[in-house]
This record gives C-alpha cells, sequence and structure tokens, in this order.
C-alpha cells in the first residue's frame, strides 16, 4: 500500500552563507572535494523529497539561490547516521580510486531484495585529460572545454533535474527498504578491500521490477580529473506524465532489458566487462558474465514511514 507523500520544494533565496561547492577547481584535491559533496548533495536530495527523514535530519545549504537540504547525524534519528555511514564509506572508496558506481536500491519484501522499487546510480570515473563536459539536447550531443564556472553550471543543472524528477515519482510504500551496492574498478581494487560500513557482498545477476521499467538520465557533471554520472531506474507507471519527460532515454524497448550502468566505454582498468542486466518478470534468461567486486552494507535500513 503506498502512502501519501508529504510535499516538499526546493526554496529560493536571494542570498547564500553557507554555499554547497568549492568556488574554485584547480586540483585533484579541490575535485575530489566537488564529487565528495555533488554526491552527499544527491543523496540528500533523494531521501528528503522521498520522504525517508524528518526535517530535523537536514541542515541547510545554499546552491545560487536554491535553498538545499543536506543530511546530517540527528541523534534523534538513527536512519540518518545510517545513510551518512553510507556516504562516509563512498567516500573512503573515492579516495582511493576504487568506486565504480554506487547503487541505492529501495525494495519492499526483505526476502527477495531483488525485486526492486526505485534503483539510484551514481557512476564515476578518474581521468586527468582536461575538463569536459557532455551536452544532451534534441538527440545531439557534443563535448567543450569547461572551468571552473561551467563545473558549477553543471552542477547546478544536474540537482534542479533530480529535484523535479523526484516530484514527478510516485509515493513510495509504507514498507520501503533501502540499501547500496558499491562496484569496483576490478583491477585496482584489493580483493580483501571493504570501506567502513560495508561488507563483501553478492554480485547478482539481475533485479526484477513488477512492472516495465525506465531508465531516467539526470546528467553527468566532468571536473577533469573526476566524473559523476546519475541515472534512475524506476517502474513506468510510477513516473507522471512519461510521455514527455525529458529524462527519459528514447529507446524504450532497450530500457526495459538495460542493466546496471557498467558501460564498456566507461571501463578504464579492466577489458573484462560484466554487464548486468534488469529483468522484466518475463525475461528469465541468463548470460555468463565476469563478475564485478561488489560491497554491501553491514545492515539494511528500514525506515519508520508511519
Amino acid at each position: 500500500m503506498a502512502t501519501v507523500q508529504l510535499p516538499r520544494s526546493i526554496r529560493i533565496h536571494r542570498t547564500s552563507k553557507k554555499t554547497v561547492f568549492p568556488s574554485q577547481i584547480a586540483s585533484e584535491h579541490e575535485s575530489l572535494i566537488m564529487v565528495k559533496k555533488l554526491f552527499a548533495t544527491s543523496i540528500s536530495c533523494i531521501t528528503y523529497l522521498r520522504g525517508l527523514f524528518p526535517e530535523s535530519s537536514y541542515g541547510e545549504r545554499h546552491l545560487d539561490d536554491l535553498s538545499l537540504k543536506i543530511l546530517r547525524e540527528d541523534k534523534k534519528c538513527p536512519g540518518s547516521l545510517h545513510i551518512i555511514k553510507w556516504i562516509q564509506g563512498c567516500f573512503d572508496a573515492l579516495e582511493k580510486r576504487y568506486l565504480h558506481m554506487a547503487v541505492l536500491t529501495l525494495y519492499t519484501n526483505p526476502k527477495e531484495p531483488e525485486k526492486v522499487t526505485e534503483i539510484y546510480q551514481f557512476k564515476f570515473k578518474y581521468t586527468k585529460e582536461g575538463a569536459t563536459m557532455d551536452f544532451d539536447s534534441s538527440n545531439m550531443s557534443f563535448e567543450s572545454v569547461t572551468n571552473s564556472e561551467d563545473i558549477k553550471k553543471a552542477s547546478v543543472l544536474m540537482i534542479r533535474k533530480l529535484y523535479i524528477l523526484m516530484q514527478n515519482l510516485g509515493p513510495l510504500p509504507n514498507d520501503v527498504i533501502l540499501t547500496m551496492t558499491l562496484h569496483y574498478y576490478n583491477a585496482v581494487t584489493p580483493n580483501d578491500y571493504q570501506p567502513p560500513g560495508f561488507k563483501e557482498g553478492v554480485n547478482s545477476h539481475f533485479l526484477l521490477f513488477e512492472g516495465e521499467p525506465v531508465n531516467l538520465q539526470v546528467g553527468m557533471v566532468s571536473t577533469g580529473f573526476h566524473s559523476m554520472k546519475v541515472k534512475v531506474t524506476t517502474e513506468a507507471a510510477r513516473v507522471s506524465d512519461l510521455e514527455n519527460n525529458p529524462f527519459q532515454e528514447s529507446d524504450t524497448t532497450e530500457i526495459a532489458h538495460q542493466g546496471l550502468d557498467c558501460d564498456e566505454e566507461e571501463e578504464e582498468c579492466s577489458s573484462d566487462i560484466q554487464r548486468m542486466n534488469f529483468m522484466c518478470s518475463q525475461q528469465s534468461s541468463e548470460r555468463s558474465r565476469k563478475k564485478r567486486k561488489v560491497s554491501e552494507p553491514v545492515k539494511v535500513f528500514i525506515p519508520d514511514r508511519k
């Protein structure tokens, strides 16, 4: 049974005291800070607008004219501490340049975690080839050299799009469960590596949706040292006005059978590529594939949404 999701939205502010992102990105260290903050801000957007935690679990920060809610440690809400620990684990893997993808997954049946409701993919790359950003409009794409201001604009656009998307998704079930899996670059990640708060995970061959899944591209930000790409997957029926949705990929048939975003062109550290399929209930075939090293939380999280 679905519950009514309380309407939450971003607010407009004309002044900004506590900013989100660094004003300049001229080194790998500054880039790492930027990507960490962008990732944490994105997770905060998702948890806030999906109504997973109370207002007391969020602090306020500003991004241009946007007033954002950022997760903070709230001893009255143990769940916020849970998610923050996951984020810190991702930070550790990012610092070591091991993390390929973080996948935040929402499901309802603890006995069937492969049957999912929503999936949020954050894919990372590490490069020193110079700052570039992908623009995509009307099926035409190009690259341009960017500077710190361009990176900030791309980040603002990504957060705005994420907020818009969250506000156009149907309400979550009352009994939703959260987990996060971390996928690594096998060629550089030690076999025994586990970030704080995580343990060795099972690399599942497939995930299931009750209805037809649809991939929604939120965007990508590249600093010249790191890039972060965000994609949301949910059931098509849960997205309002899907036909006119600007986030939807063009080929719905491909969307239904597309896997976690481990594209070959994105894999820099190994020639052995693993592809994982999101499979509809009608499709059960599996292909043999090399498994990517995966971590999962020591404990999944069940929000108190009553």
